[in-house]
């Protein structure tokens, strides 16, 4: 059995042990040390990386009583190593899973919600609930988690007796059997927990309740804590200063200014829709009362005009229209269309010839070529 020195103390960092077992592997090797301080992945809590004697540890797994260190190379068994912790990663992880324990737990003391799941990324922390909340629920529920951890409220490890445990009112996701470990946040949170905490509350620095959506039967909520959700708002100052900035507003008027833009922008593309209209209105005058084939290139047009277009010649003429807008290099989009037509045939074979492809309606076709427009001319020839 592998003595598990990160129960002794999550804050060590390095540790002298005895190479149990090491079986080589595709990747490396897979050792076994008497005790270690690695903490493997376990409870929604990804492992401790590090190195054994100046070998990388890329993964650490548990496998009954023995935890299994997956190392780029082997050690022989019997060799007295030295192992070291990545410790900015440890403490991250330390500081999320702390500050999971007890948003989860001002949660179920509130609305008497459960984590249902929870999954600590390289980003963000997700909490599975099984009940719901508002965006102003999660709102109040960060200040009060906030206000908590800045208390600095010491985190106490208990390991009760069955009969004790009987007695102890803590969450967890599944009945328990054996020696249970609870970790308690005074006032904030008890719960069943195999992962590594901070001491104190205030490590945990800050939390950031980044967004709730629904998710199965409640919600899942996207939470950072510590140097994460400082880095985080820290970008998001940045990046709301550059907006004020190019907004010429104050940085607490962002939204307002982003606001006007886009209703000025609504007014624009407003006004630019009624000034194509016109346009296609005019080029359709033009060619009003016309039987036979009308074929135009006209520059500059969406795909959405190109409809329009042809739409408003085959009311005003009974022969084929076709309407292309585009250039050469990066080719054109189409309309073909004849009132009471049966183009399908004429569409496929435009299609093969001009390296085309779209279809529609027997008499109403859109698509694009990748043809000059000489090519089309000569098609239509």
């Amino acid at each position: 059995m592998s003595v598990r020195l990160y129960y002794d103390s999550a804050y060590m960092r390095e540790f002298d042990a005895k190479v149990v077992k090491c079986t080589k592997t595709d990747k490396g090797a897979e050792i076994i040390l008497d005790k270690t301080a690695f903490y493997p992945e376990g409870g929604g809590q990804p492992c401790d990386c590090g190195t054994i004697n100046g070998i990388e540890v890329y993964d650490v797994q548990e496998k009954g009583e023995d935890v299994i260190h997956y190392t780029k190379a082997e050690l022989p068994e019997g060799t007295e190593v030295h192992g070291i912790i990545d410790w900015e990663r440890r403490f991250d992880l330390m500081v999320q899973h702390s500050g999971e324990h007890i948003v989860s737990g001002f949660i179920n003391a509130r609305f008497g919600y459960n984590n249902v799941g929870f999954h600590m990324g390289a980003d963000f922390i997700t909490v599975d609930l099984d009940g719901d909340i508002t965006k102003e629920e999660l709102k109040e529920i960060e200040i009060a988690v906030n206000d908590y951890i800045w208390q600095n409220h010491h985190v106490e490890v208990l390991l009760p007796t069955p009969e004790e445990l009987k007695e102890l009112k803590y969450r967890s996701k599944k009945e328990l059997e054996g020696e249970v470990r609870i970790i308690r946040f005074p006032g904030g949170d008890t719960c069943a927990c195999c992962g590594t905490h901070v001491d104190t509350t205030a490590e945990i620095g800050l939390v950031k309740l980044i967004s709730v959506q629904k998710f199965h039967e409640g919600v899942r909520i996207e939470m950072i804590c510590g140097k994460r959700a400082y880095e985080y708002c820290a970008k998001a100052v940045e990046e709301n200063s550059k907006i004020s900035n190019q907004l010429s507003a104050k940085v607490f008027e962002t939204s307002a200014a982003v606001d006007r833009l886009l209703n000025e922008n609504q007014q624009l593309k407003i006004k630019l829709s009624e000034t194509e209209n016109n346009m296609l209105g005019i080029i359709s005058e033009n060619y009003r009362g016309i039987s036979d084939k009308i074929i135009i290139n006209q520059p500059n047009l969406t795909p959405d005009n190109v409809r329009k277009l042809a739409a408003a010649l085959i009311e005003q003429n009974s022969g084929l229209v076709a309407v292309f807008s585009g250039d050469d290099e990066n080719g054109y989009k189409y309309a073909v269309a004849q009132k009471d037509g049966d183009l399908k045939q004429l569409v496929k074979d435009m299609n093969t010839a001009l390296n085309g492809r779209g279809g529609g309606k027997p008499f109403f076709a859109q698509g694009s070529v990748n043809a000059s427009a000489e090519d089309i001319k000569n098609f239509f020839k």
